[in-house]
């Protein structure tokens, strides 16, 4: 199956950015485009919620609590998915996940994949 492992997290002042990767291991490249992948995100005591999302003709959608300050991408050849973080809030502080919908072929149609590969999780603090 599909491993991922994020990278790029860690802490910030409000106001700055920062970029997370997620870097698929197991998967040829042209096996990897055909996901829909998305970041979710988790603080202690909620529920993961979807931040972002990219389908595999590259359709991407947001949580509202991002849009204009996220940028999901993906790089195929690469194998790697992005999360593009700028204009920074405390409320953006949470651990961060990467996810691959275990279906091949299966669009997103804007909405989040739910039966996932998942990464191991990144930590994103950004303080006031």
């Amino acid at each position: 199956q599909v491993q991922l492992v994020e990278s790029g997290g860690g802490s910030v002042q409000a106001g700055g950015s920062l970029r997370l990767s997620c870097a698929a291991s197991r998967v040829p490249r042209y096996i990897y485009s055909g996901y829909c992948m998305a970041w979710f995100r988790q603080v202690p005591g909620n529920e993961r919620e979807g931040v972002a999302v990219i389908d595999i003709d590259g359709r991407t959608s947001y949580a509202d609590s991002v849009k204009g300050r996220f940028t999901i991408s993906k790089d195929n050849d690469k194998t790697t998915l992005y999360l593009q973080m700028n204009s920074l809030k405390p409320e953006d502080t949470a651990m961060y996940y990467c996810a691959a919908d275990r279906r091949l072929g299966i669009p997103c149609k804007g909405g989040y994949p739910s039966d996932n590969n998942w990464g191991q999780g990144i930590q994103v603090t950004v303080s006031s």
